[in-house]
């Protein structure tokens, strides 16, 4: 796009910023935040297509203006962490929700494969879930206890180390999407697969609902957030694939910053699935009630932090641009 066009295309906008950070009292900081990334993306824009442009220093400078007026008056040093979950992530993270569909529709893809995969094929389990686990779960069948692996390790050892299982697990979904997303996709086939078959394995012992019921406390939260984890890798090669206006580098490191929020927004959720795992799961005895509403509790929760609360961001934002007009 020419410089002419592009400012043309956008001054109205920018003298709308202006006359807001002249009055601040006209939009709350939540809102003037968004209208400063907006500003700044322009200004990303410009440095890039017209480098040393009067353009580029105007929008610098009023970006630097944004910056003192909304950063000074916040005091982000003291909130940063609890700003970051309660308003950074969510009013980035809704325009990557195309991303997280594609992980979520991979993901149940080849768990469907996996199961179909298990109940044709007779050793399948075996080889996706190994020769010890599933003689050792055959054994607690046997004894009347199948979901005692639960029980093997003390709480807080089990806590630690599925904790940090699982978080190598998402690292290596965001990670792998370098690999233009092929390795983000190819975690996400593998876990498919494994769940899938896992299911399967116990609904042929008849044991599917005890299975569901007991796993599923901590897995709800876990198999979500390793998802989540592929939509940040998708995330980072989409930046790459796709940069748009922007230079592949730009855009790719756009990609990077944006997947990193991501999963550091996954970091509460991870420490709450290993404590479920490690503390509550053991439980076998507890009324199916209990674990419905466990399960439910954390389904609502992820739902509503990653698909619900940053749509709500999304039509803030769509507000503002029009009261600003």
């Amino acid at each position: 796009m020419r410089e002419a066009a592009f400012v043309k295309q956008n001054k109205d906008k920018w003298a709308a910023f202006e006359n807001v950070l002249n009055n601040q009292g006209q939009l709350r900081p939540d809102e003037l935040s968004d209208l400063y990334v907006e500003i700044t993306d322009h200004l990303s824009y410009a440095k890039t297509f017209y480098p040393k442009s009067n353009t580029e220093f105007y929008l610098n400078a009023l970006a630097s203006q944004a910056h003192q007026k909304i950063y000074k008056t916040k005091r982000e040093s003291k909130n940063r962490i609890v700003s970051f979950w309660k308003t950074e992530f969510p009013s980035m993270f809704h325009a990557h929700h195309r991303e997280l569909l594609i992980a979520f529709l991979v993901f149940a893809f080849f768990s469907i494969v996996g199961a179909f995969s298990a109940a044709n094929e007779g050793d399948f389990v075996r080889s996706i879930l190994g020769d010890g686990y599933v003689n050792m779960t055959l054994e607690n069948i046997e004894k009347g206890d199948p979901m005692a692996v639960y029980k093997q390790q003390g709480e807080f050892n089990m806590f630690l180390g599925i904790t940090i299982n699982n978080i190598k697990v998402a690292v290596y979904a965001f990670a792998f999407g370098i690999f233009l997303g092929i390795g983000t996709l190819m975690v996400m086939l593998q876990n498919g697969i494994m769940l899938g078959s896992f299911q399967y394995f116990f609904y042929e012992k008849g044991l599917l609902w005890e299975s569901v019921r007991t796993i599923w406390i901590h897995g709800t939260i876990e198999i979500s957030v390793i998802i989540i984890a592929g939509c940040a890798g998708l995330v980072m090669a989409n930046g790459i694939l796709f940069p748009g206006t922007y230079t592949r580098l730009e855009s790719f490191k756009r990609g990077v910053k944006n997947g990193l929020k991501i999963m550091v927004s996954t970091v509460p959720f991870f420490l709450v699935a290993g404590f479920l795992e490690g503390f509550v799961t053991r439980h076998t005895e507890m009324p199916d009630w209990l674990a419905i509403l466990i399960i439910g509790g954390s389904l609502l929760l992820i739902i509503y932090y990653y698909i619900i609360y940053p749509n709500q961001f999304k039509r803030k934002a769509k507000h503002a641009e029009t009261t600003i007009h």
